[in-house]
């Protein structure tokens, strides 16, 4: 059987977490010698641990906890990891497994293969952490521990600092590691690069597999399915980057739909719009991918009208990023970009700079216009210490106000949609009733949403879009009357 797939997962080279660990120590050592501290102490943080599926023994599916996986690329859960900041030399702690793990989950490793796997100085066991860094510890007093404890801006909870029974022997700093760790994660390296382009590349073409074969009369967790397996059959994805969300008709202006109270399981009619966000994991690393296409393959005039301010502003803002700019003002720039698209499609009035005042943006884009990606969907970094997030109305959804800089991936992500519950009130107020056309609004009601999700690396110069969909209403319309992706040239009529 001919395989639906051109792609291959490519080996993770274990050289990945060195560098990451380089990276951290050359900051460390550095904000070290700006501040006259001494270059001493280990890093040392927990590592996830296996959960059971509340007071069953049924054990979810492990997950590494992002920092460890960015810095040890540990798959198993609990262990420990050190890095002495003197000497680089870094340090595993594995669990001491009970004997009868062989007869239900297989090998009980040597501690020789950990080291070598994950390419550290020295493994032991957990049980000897305390002996072991009071050994590799050559200043005075206690050791020193770098703990991991600080806020992620996108979920407002905090790390958690490593424990372990022992702990009470060694000193610990609590504010040093997280912010330094965090702007480590926010430039990516070539190794990482080549994961999240894979996650793309492998994600990419199951939207195109699922956009081939969506039909009327199919529930929305079917396409879902066809994705899931795509990523996992070809891609060896056994992880998604986050729940997928599935959503037609009406459900495609729910910016978060998919959830478990509303668990992408509407079927499919003929005339919706399908918003289906969704990016495979591969080893840690991921992508966040967004495609809107009607579900018959054909888009109305409305849909067509929605589809192409969403993509105009998706454009704008790819052709102008950089390193240096405001990502405030790419957002803004996207607002401005749909706001006049709206306009010439006669379903606004008025000035554009005078709505872009009232924030009539954030009534059809509530949330911002994309975030860090790499080991987190929401990867950290968004609001370094001194960075304040806007108050505005949509800008205040920013996940990041920063600057671009070379070596960010982020996500371009604009979206209109029809929110009743941010519609009405800006239909009734003073401020901005009299930028809508109420009639050709009235005729939106229940339309749902559009919005276009590319991921994107910042460059030297510019910035490469890594993700590689259908885009334009040509290329949509063509991929789901069966044409091949990439469309060839002479079928677009291309030279």
């Amino acid at each position: 059987m001919a395989s639906l797939s051109s792609l291959t997962p490519p080996t993770v080279p274990v050289e990945l977490y060195v560098t990451n660990r380089e990276k951290l120590l050359s900051s460390l050592r550095h904000n070290f010698s700006q501040s006259s501290r001494p270059i001493h102490g280990f890093v040392f943080l927990q590592g996830g641990e296996e959960q059971n599926r509340y007071d069953t023994d049924h054990t979810e599916l492990f997950r590494q906890e992002s920092f460890f996986a960015y810095l040890f690329g540990v798959r198993e859960p609990g262990f420990y990891g050190a890095i002495d900041i003197a000497t680089g030399k870094s340090v595993l702690f594995a669990p001491r497994l009970p004997a009868e793990y062989a007869v239900w989950l297989g090998e009980i490793k040597p501690l020789s293969y950990f080291k070598e796997r994950y390419m550290v100085s020295s493994v032991y066991y957990t049980d000897e952490i305390t002996t072991v860094l009071h050994d590799e510890y050559q200043g005075s007093g206690k050791p020193l521990l770098f703990l991991l404890h600080g806020v992620n801006t996108d979920s407002d909870l905090f790390s958690k600092p490593a424990e372990f029974q022992g702990i009470d022997k060694f000193d610990t700093d609590l504010t040093t590691l997280h912010p330094v760790l965090t702007e480590c994660r926010v430039t990516k390296s070539d190794l990482e690069l080549s994961l999240i382009q894979f996650a793309n590349d492998i994600s990419s073409e199951a939207h195109v597999e699922v956009m081939r074969k969506v039909r009327v009369g199919m529930y929305e967790y079917q396409l879902e399915s066809m994705f899931l397996h795509h990523t996992y059959m070809y891609g060896g994805c056994r992880h998604c980057s986050y729940t997928c969300i599935c959503a037609t008709g009406e459900n495609s202006s729910v910016l978060h739909y998919g959830h478990a109270a509303a668990p992408n399981d509407r079927t499919l009619e003929d005339g919706d719009l399908a918003l289906l966000d969704m990016g495979a994991e591969y080893n840690f690393y991921g992508s966040d991918i967004t495609c809107s296409y009607p579900v018959n393959g054909k888009f109305s005039s409305d849909q067509a009208l929605i589809y192409n301010a969403v993509l105009e502003a998706h454009n704008a803002v790819i052709s102008t990023m950089k390193p240096g700019v405001s990502w405030v003002d790419m957002h803004k720039l996207a607002e401005k970009v749909i706001l006049e698209s709206l306009k010439t499609g006669s379903i606004l009035v008025g000035n554009v700079d005078d709505m872009m005042v009232d924030r009539l943006g954030a009534v059809f884009m509530p949330h911002g216009l994309g975030h860090l990606l790499g080991i987190d969907t929401h990867d950290p970094g968004g609001y370094p210490k001194g960075l304040e997030r806007p108050k505005e109305p949509g800008l205040r959804s920013l996940r990041t106000a920063r600057e671009l800089q070379e070596g960010m991936v982020i996500t371009v992500e604009p979206g209109c949609y029809f929110i009743d519950a941010l519609l009405v009130p800006a239909l009734g107020s003073s401020n901005t009733t009299k930028f809508f056309n109420h009639e050709a609004v009235s005729r939106f009601k229940g339309f749902g949403g559009v919005r276009i999700e590319s991921d994107v690396l910042v460059t030297d110069t510019g910035c490469k879009n890594m993700t590689k969909v259908p885009r334009e209403i040509s290329e949509i319309e063509a991929v789901m009357a069966g044409a091949p992706w990439p469309l060839d040239k002479a079928s677009t009529g291309k030279g």
